[in-house]
C-alpha cells in the first residue's frame, strides 16, 4: 500500500470531500478508471498510427457509427 498527499485548493477539497471523492476507496476507483482511459487512447493513437502507415482510407463519422452499432449487435448490446 502507498501512501499518497496531494494538495488541493480549499474550494476543490471541499466540493470533493462533500462528493465523497476524498476517500481512498474513491480515489483509488477515479485514478484506475483515469489510467484504463489513457491506455485505451495510447492504444487507439497507436493503431491510428499503424492505419496511416498501411495507407488505409479514412473512415467517415457515419461509417464508423454503422461499425459500431454492427459490433453492438454482434455482442447484443443496445445500440
Amino acid at each position: 500500500m502507498t501512501t499518497v498527499q496531494i494538495e488541493l485548493s480549499d474550494t476543490t477539497a471541499q466540493a470533493a470531500r462533500a462528493a465523497g471523492l476524498l476517500t481512498p476507496q474513491a480515489l483509488d476507483r477515479l485514478l484506475t478508471q483515469a489510467l484504463r482511459k489513457r491506455e485505451a487512447a495510447d492504444s487507439l493513437l497507436s493503431i491510428a498510427d499503424r492505419v496511416a502507415a498501411a495507407g488505409i482510407a479514412p473512415m467517415s463519422m457515419r461509417q464508423i457509427n454503422d461499425e459500431v452499432k454492427a459490433a453492438r449487435a454482434q455482442r447484443g448490446q443496445p445500440g
